[in-house]
């Protein structure tokens, strides 16, 4: 998952102002992470003050720890590069139970957890750390076309089911003009009727 993509994902706004952007893309850059590279992004409890960033590179992991505002100073930044041979991480494990999966990394301090989809996620980067550690090259990151193909289908049902919910509710401003919507698609489909059998 790219920087850019946990950006448009983050629980809290403040995290992602073109501030904290200015301060954090020149470090990544400097390290030699690429632009809008494929990272993990620890928000932690406090997104809003505090998060880190993980980026796997060639030589290390660049962890970045990313203050949102210091006093008197605004965001701040402090990254340093791991040689692989001394990043520290845990086991990978899951668990399944109902059709779910449960998944857990632990890397630098940082606990990775995830369910189903993100569980995905969380594996496709511990796969990589652990691919890094054991000196053979980054595999290719194939998890967001498979985000995408899977989160592209509910949401047009998602729709679908809103679009009926609020013609047959006709409560508000929006649902009023939505089931108007559909009456009118369905009384151009009656003349069009009528018209033939006339």
């Amino acid at each position: 998952m790219r920087l850019s993509a946990w950006r448009a994902a983050a629980p809290n706004s403040a995290a992602v102002t073109a501030k904290i952007a200015a301060v954090v893309d020149p470090v990544l850059l400097a390290f030699g992470a690429e632009d809008d590279p494929h990272c993990w992004v620890a928000w932690g409890d406090e997104p809003g003050t505090r998060f880190t960033i993980l980026v796997p590179t060639d030589p290390g992991l660049i962890t970045c720890f990313v203050r949102v505002n210091v006093p008197m100073e605004g965001p701040r930044a402090s990254a340093k590069l791991i040689r692989w041979n001394r990043v520290a991480i845990g086991e990978l494990g899951v668990e399944t139970q109902a059709g779910h999966r449960i998944l857990s990394f632990q890397v630098e301090g940082n606990v990775l957890r995830g369910v189903d989809v993100e569980a995905d996620r969380v594996a496709a980067f511990a796969l990589r750390v652990i691919a890094a550690i054991d000196g053979r090259p980054l595999p290719p990151v194939i998890e967001p076309e498979r985000r995408r193909t899977v989160a592209g289908s509910p949401p047009k049902a998602a729709g679908a089911g809103s679009g009926a919910k609020p013609a047959a509710a006709g409560r508000s401003a929006s649902s009023a003009g939505r089931g108007t919507g559909v009456r009118r698609a369905g009384a151009t489909s009656g003349p069009s009727r009528s018209t033939p059998s006339g």
